[in-house]
């Protein structure tokens, strides 16, 4: 059929088809015949008869390209493959479908409501136990204690605080409060109680696993020798743990996991998933003081305008430099940032050039900005700007001052307040996450821990707008932005941003890191109940979690938890399900 189909595509007039059983030369074709009818029909001239005698039957073109196309569909229909040599048949319609695909998708980025997703009140955060759920262990008949040393900056500890309590569930073991880095770059000295609850985190998770402040006297007095320390491969699966990690908590009793970061698989059941939601979501409650400072700048900001924007803006010169990306500064920024590289003595070499086209460079703040502008935000904007020490400093984030005046730090809206915390990095990336966690917008410039993190919170909260920059695409746009009318920036840059904006259908079982789309602990609520916008919006038992609760907030109950128990009292949990795209 594909020799056919090419036969027909090089003589554009008539295809011949013998039986294997007669052969007629050209010659006896009476070709002339043909001549009578329309010079721009088609014809398939065929002898089926047994005798040979000549007798010729003429289907049409359109018949030919009906036969076929059955035949390729009973084909497909069977196989569950379309013959891709046939496409020719259908090769304006294709075009034009690809020509109305792309049409629709402008059309939904020029409807799109850059300030927030209209199906997100179809979503709520979940992660309630379920009927089946063991009870936890306690701390005597446990398998023994879990100390856990951190690593990383603040939100890279975070995940490895969330996957420790996961990892003590399934070795049974109760878990010691764990230790957070004081030796990486940011040389923080601030231990787990001066930046999260302590009393909290304990008491959320006695359901969970029982979770200690330190190990009893008694106990280290009895140990022959120190506590056994071991380091396990990245993204280890369960077990793993079970297979070597339990034995040796049997036998020694206390044992001590360092570096303990993404230590634990991505995939696991629904329910250690949902586990990670509880821990990340509702156990991990900043300090009153960090919360306090934190509420007080979201109001500063909700003074001067009713909805703002968080940019985390990571430019600062150890992100650069790990980046391996060049940004123009000459001699003296390829100097300053090749030094700090050397602090990663397992960096490979790498090429700035292919590193943007890659979209592996974190974009620069004018580039945020003109984001922002082609997706549609006005220059009134307001924009609060979470980030370290900025390479380049005012002279860089000036042309985003320009593009969005407006623009204001934690530095500038509470000076005096943010004295204490001055001197511990965690503490402050703390109080910017609370401000980035409660905006109205959130955008980052980059992908790293705090974007992945806030990212996967804020789809759990409700699919608060969140934006994340398509950095390949856009690399490639802001190269030849000077060539381009605005007009037509703004729309590429649009249609570059789709699937990037936090939107909920963005959310896909098993892609991306789990702390970034927690699809276990999504559900959809059904079509039938998707009116209840306005009182799943309004009603603080019926609707997805408030923005300040938990966390920030009273403690009575998890409310994540009990999402599902309220919505059974409206008469609806027989229709809840889960969140799978």
């Amino acid at each position: 059929m594909g020799v056919a189909a090419k036969s027909w595509i090089y003589t554009g007039r008539v295809l011949v088809l013998s039986n294997t059983h007669h052969h007629h030369k050209k010659s006896d074709l009476n070709f002339k015949q043909q001549n009578l009818l329309p010079e721009n029909h088609h014809w398939l001239v065929w002898p089926p008869s047994s005798d040979g005698g000549g007798h010729r039957r003429r289907i049409s073109w359109t018949v030919v390209c009906g036969v076929m196309l059955f035949v390729v569909g009973l084909i497909s229909f069977f196989t569950g493959h379309v013959a891709s040599d046939l496409e020719w048949c259908s090769h304006r319609p294709v075009a034009k479908r690809r020509l109305w695909k792309k049409k629709v998708e402008r059309l939904n980025a020029a409807k799109l409501d850059i300030w927030e997703s209209k199906f997100s009140k179809s979503y709520y955060g979940c992660s309630e136990r379920s009927p089946n759920y063991a009870t936890r262990t306690n701390q005597l008949t446990s398998n023994g204690y879990l100390l856990i040393a951190a690593s990383g900056g603040l939100n890279q500890q975070r995940t490895g605080i969330t996957d420790a309590v996961v990892v003590a569930r399934i070795l049974n073991a109760t878990l010691v409060i764990p230790e957070l880095d004081h030796h990486s770059y940011w040389k923080d000295d601030s231990d787990f109680a001066n930046i999260f609850d302590v009393d909290w985190f304990i008491s959320f998770l006695a359901k969970d696993v029982p979770v200690v402040k330190r190990v009893p006297e008694k106990i280290m007095r009895s140990l022959e020798k120190p506590p056994y320390t071991m380091r396990v491969p990245r993204k280890s699966e369960p077990q793993f743990y079970l297979d070597e990690v339990l034995p040796i908590l049997t036998k020694r009793h206390v044992l001590q996991l360092t570096k303990f970061d993404y230590r634990l698989a991505n995939d696991l059941d629904e329910e250690l998933q949902r586990m990670r939601c509880r821990v990340n979501y509702h156990a991990l409650r900043f300090t009153k003081p960090i919360q306090n400072l934190g509420q007080k700048i979201v109001m500063e900001m909700r003074k001067m305008a009713p909805r703002f924007i968080a940019i985390h803006l990571r430019f600062e010169p150890d992100m650069l430099a790990f980046s391996g990306c060049y940004y123009g500064g000459g001699d003296k920024e390829r100097n300053d940032l090749g030094e700090i590289r050397k602090r990663w003595t397992t960096l490979p070499e790498t090429s700035p050039d292919g590193e943007r086209k890659r979209g592996k460079c974190p974009l620069t703040p004018h580039e945020v900005g003109l984001m922002l502008r082609a997706l549609g935000f006005e220059n009134n904007t307001y924009l609060y700007v979470a980030s370290g020490e900025i390479y380049g400093g005012e002279e860089t984030l000036k042309p985003l001052r320009e593009l969005f005046p407006n623009l204001y730090t934690k530095e500038m809206l509470a000076n005096e307040e943010l004295r204490p915390f001055l001197p511990y990095s965690s503490r402050l990336a703390a109080i910017d996450y609370m401000v980035c966690d409660e905006s109205d917008v959130f955008v980052t410039n980059n992908n790293g821990n705090m974007a992945k993190i806030l990212a996967g919170r804020r789809r759990y909260m409700g699919h608060k707008r969140t934006i994340r920059p398509n950095a390949k695409k856009l690399n490639a746009l802001f190269l030849k932005r000077e060539k381009l009318p605005w007009e037509s920036f703004a729309k590429k840059v649009k249609a570059a941003q789709q699937g990037f904006l936090g939107e909920p259908d963005e959310l896909k079982m098993g892609r991306g890191e789990f702390h970034e789309y927690p699809s276990a602990c999504i559900c959809k609520k059904p079509f039938k109940f998707s009116d209840l916008g306005r009182n799943y919006h309004n009603n603080q038992t019926l609707t997805r979690m408030p923005v300040a609760e938990p966390e920030y907030g009273h403690n009575e109950e998890d409310q994540g938890v009990h999402n599902v128990q309220n919505i059974e009292d409206a008469g609806l949990i027989e229709f809840k399900e889960v969140y799978h795209q």
